[in-house]
């Protein structure tokens, strides 16, 4: 009450000071609005890759400052049908890591489980999110053996989203694989002159292996390069961040061979890359700025402006580690503000990771 007679008092004989008061009130009030809605967008290029990491050399800090990149605007909600529509001109490109497709022990029901395939529910809800986002090129990891891939594909088909054509490739790890499914016929494959890399004084092959293989549809071709590299997962042998840059390093001269016989080849690089935007392992991949070979990570986000792709349940963190990157010959035909991160309600139900869907035009 005394609060209330002492404003009131202010008012009547002081107008001109409340008013000002309240228009200074009103103008932060508006400022702080504005900040609010101006969330830090680190997946739009500010700071370009550096330099390719030498396998002598020490791996470049990821703080090196970097030459900016002018991107096209892209839109941080885009809207889009709840069920996509099938392209009529250019390219749909999906990757996604399905979380084990394959046999393996597991936890069902909180008991053990000796050699049990993914659940029935976790697979039929990643080919529900698959014949959703209806994609002409899907590259997968995590799968088992080829009767797996084989599995994705016929359930597609069965859910009305035939993709007739695949491959399926692997490195070290006997468990987890690569596999790319296409609506568009798969021209060739390739393999990687280097698959091995030394570390403390110890030779290792590359995993997961790279996927290479080139699809022809509408006219056009295309050529993929995936990728599942090694897990934050701590292993006694070895520094796991150190591998995962020599696996990038693997990739990125497998990139740097292509190029040197075409320097316009049309290269679509993805996968799961286990690390975040400006780390070694994703700059190493990229390349440098302002070499012809230069990558372009796709700044994907979700219908809410949202731009992370996995889950890490124990640490209880949502980050972005899933990419796909293009070369300057590609660039010029990704329609930036279409691509997204499919973010369908039972992505959870699926996998610990959402996929990344490419838009070519």
């Amino acid at each position: 009450m005394i609060r209330r007679n002492l404003t009131h008092r202010r008012v009547t004989k002081a107008p001109e000071r409340s008013g000002a008061v309240l228009c200074a009130l009103l103008a932060l009030l508006l400022v702080s609005c504005d900040r609010k809605e101006a969330t830090p967008d680190w997946d739009r290029p500010g700071e370009a890759p550096a330099a390719t990491v030498e396998e002598a050399s020490p791996a470049a800090p990821a703080d090196q400052p970097t030459p900016a990149e002018p991107e096209p605007a892209v839109s941080p909600a885009p809207e889009r049908p709840a069920t996509a529509k099938p392209s009529e001109a250019g390219l749909r490109v999906m990757a996604y890591n399905v979380e084990n497709w394959l046999t393996m022990d597991r936890y069902i029901d909180n008991k053990p489980v000796k050699q049990a395939p993914k659940p029935q529910h976790e697979r039929d809800n990643v080919v529900r999110i698959i014949a959703n986002q209806k994609p002409d090129v899907l590259g997968v990891c995590e799968i088992g053996q080829a009767s797996d891939l084989a599995e994705i594909q016929e359930s597609l088909e069965t859910a009305g989203w035939r993709m007739a054509h695949s491959h399926y490739t692997g490195g070290s790890d006997e468990v987890r694989h690569l596999g790319l499914l296409s609506r568009f016929p798969i021209t060739s494959t390739a393999k990687p002159a280097e698959t091995e890399f030394k570390l403390q004084g110890h030779t290792y092959s590359i995993n997961r292996g790279i996927l290479d293989a080139t699809v022809e549809a509408r006219g056009k071709s295309y050529r993929f390069l995936g990728v599942h590299l090694k897990s934050k997962r701590e292993v006694p042998e070895f520094d796991q961040e150190e591998m995962r840059v020599s696996e990038a390093r693997l990739l990125r001269r497998h990139v740097d061979s292509i190029f040197e016989t075409d320097p316009d080849a049309r290269l679509v690089v993805y996968g799961d890359f286990n690390d975040t935007r400006p780390t070694s392992t994703v700059k190493t991949i990229t390349g440098s700025y302002n070499s012809p070979g230069y990558l372009t990570a796709v700044p994907f986000k979700d219908s809410r402006g949202e731009a992370w792709t996995h889950y890490w349940r124990p640490h209880d963190i949502y980050s972005r580690i899933d990419f796909l990157m293009v070369s300057r010959s590609l660039r010029q035909e990704l329609d930036f503000k279409a691509s997204h991160i499919a973010d369908d309600p039972q992505w959870f139900e699926a996998s610990d990771h959402r996929p990344v869907v490419a838009i070519f035009r």
